[in-house]
């Protein structure tokens, strides 16, 4: 699946989104990915994890970890493609941690898998829940990079799309400049 196939999924979905829109990472930006719309599909949400699962096979990845929310469906899908298993950590008082029985083991070599990276912080607070448990994290996923090779993840990065969008922070946002108001459309308000 290449980029352009990635894209037209997104747009024919409504999943590709423009205006002014506040990310959960705290920046505004004039586009919004909103996975949830294409991952609604299951034909699509198992297209998309199984093309994520071939470009990170070469990892020799035993599990997938992903942060709740947005990460759970793509990430039991790219599990499903690689033949392991999935887990998500989720918010306890701020903080990603796994629950639920989960458990990882020194053992376990996990990959990250997201929907969209912008800032990378997600991924690499999911990332330190499995080393402080002692797994060894072989590399990260997204469906979307959108970073612009300025996401803060230091590991191996595998996408199907990466996108330079312009993110701004609010005191230099020109869309707040004129007064536009921002929209938070994600799960994180």
């Amino acid at each position: 699946m290449n980029e352009a196939e990635v894209l037209a999924l997104f747009r024919k979905a409504g999943g590709l989104l423009e205006g002014h829109f506040r990310l959960t990472s705290g920046l505004h930006s004039e586009r919004y990915l909103q996975s949830a719309l294409v991952l609604q599909y299951p034909e699509l949400a198992e297209q998309l994890g199984h093309a994520l699962a071939d470009r990170t096979r070469d990892l020799q990845p035993t599990l997938v970890l992903s942060p709740a929310l947005g990460g759970i469906v793509i990430g039991h899908e790219v599990a499903r493609g690689l033949g392991i298993r999935a887990q998500f950590a989720e918010r306890l008082a701020g903080a990603l941690t796994l629950r639920r029985g989960f458990a990882l083991s020194a053992s376990d070599r996990v990959l990250v898998v997201e929907d969209v990276v912008t800032t990378g912080g997600s991924t690499m607070e999911t990332a330190r829940v499995a080393q402080a448990i002692g797994a060894h994290v072989v590399g990260a996923a997204a469906i979307i990079d959108r970073s612009g090779g300025h996401s803060t993840v230091d590991l191996p990065l595998r996408a199907l799309v990466r996108l330079d969008v312009a993110t701004y922070q609010p005191d230099g946002c020109p869309f707040c400049a004129r007064g536009l108001p921002a929209v938070k459309p994600g799960s994180r308000a």
